[in-house]
C-alpha cells in the first residue's frame, strides 16, 4: 500500500495569488496504486507535464474534455506552463488533489 497524502512544494508564481513560492502543500492521492483522484473543477491539482513526466505542476482544473482536463494557471502573466501551452492532460497524469497549504502560515 502506498501512502496516500504527499508534500509539494511550489516553486513558480504561476498560481499566485492562491500559491506562493516556497508554500508547502499537502496533497491526496488515493489509498490505490493505479485509481484516478476524484477531481472537477475549480481544484488544485498536482500533474505530471505531458511532455516531461518527470516534472510536476501545480495547477487549477478549468474543465474536462474527451482528451483529459484542462489545467490553468491563476497568474498565467508569470509565463505559465498549462493547457494553453500543451493542450488538455490526460487523466493518469493527474497525480493527486491539493487538499490544503500547510507552511507558510498566513494570518488574514
Amino acid at each position: 500500500m502506498r501512502w496516500p497524502l504527499y508534500r509539494v512544494a511550489v516553486a513558480e508564481r504561476s498560481m499566485e495569488p492562491a500559491l506562493r513560492p516556497g508554500d508547502w502543500l499537502l496533497a491526496w492521492r488515493g489509498l490505490r496504486s493505479g485509481t484516478a483522484v476524484n477531481i472537477r473543477p475549480g481544484q488544485i491539482v498536482v500533474a505530471r507535464h505531458p511532455w516531461d513526466p518527470a516534472k510536476f505542476l501545480v495547477k487549477r482544473v478549468a474543465w474536462q474534455e474527451a482528451a483529459g482536463w484542462w489545467l490553468a494557471s491563476d497568474n498565467a502573466s508569470a509565463g505559465a506552463v498549462d493547457s494553453a501551452r500543451f493542450g488538455p492532460v490526460a487523466a493518469d497524469l493527474i497525480e493527486a488533489r491539493v487538499i490544503g497549504r500547510y507552511w507558510p502560515l498566513r494570518t488574514g
